[in-house]
């Protein structure tokens, strides 16, 4: 069988509607034999269970860290949140400084500070 009837079969075979039950046949009718060795799907199979066990330890430490960022993110942001309002009950308004957690007295005596008197 020449190489362009075998690149011919293989192009009909990519065809859903194609019958490629009588391709073997065919094949073994020109000399074409597919004889595989003993214990050959076992390694076949062996090195792919283990391509796939070994990029499994990766995805879970990556699904982990994911889960572990989202908690301590999650807990951070209650916690400014908290905070925050802390902060604003304690001035007892709503503005920069308060936001900012300055007092009257820490505005005057930043201001000494940064004047020199």
């Amino acid at each position: 069988m020449k190489a362009s009837e075998i690149k011919k079969m293989l192009i009909r075979s990519l065809d859903p509607d194609a019958d490629t039950r009588d391709f073997p046949e065919k094949l073994e009718e020109e000399g074409v034999y597919f004889d595989f060795s003993y214990g050959f799907s076992d390694k076949v199979l062996d090195r792919l269970s283990h391509a796939v066990s070994a990029s499994l330890p990766q995805a879970e430490f990556i699904k982990g860290m994911n889960y572990v960022f989202y908690r301590i993110a999650l807990t951070g942001i209650a916690a400014i949140v908290i905070l925050l309002i802390s902060i604003f009950l304690m001035e007892g308004s709503l503005s920069i400084n308060s936001f900012i957690g300055l007092s009257d007295t820490y505005d005057e005596s930043i201001m000494c500070l940064l004047t020199g008197n």
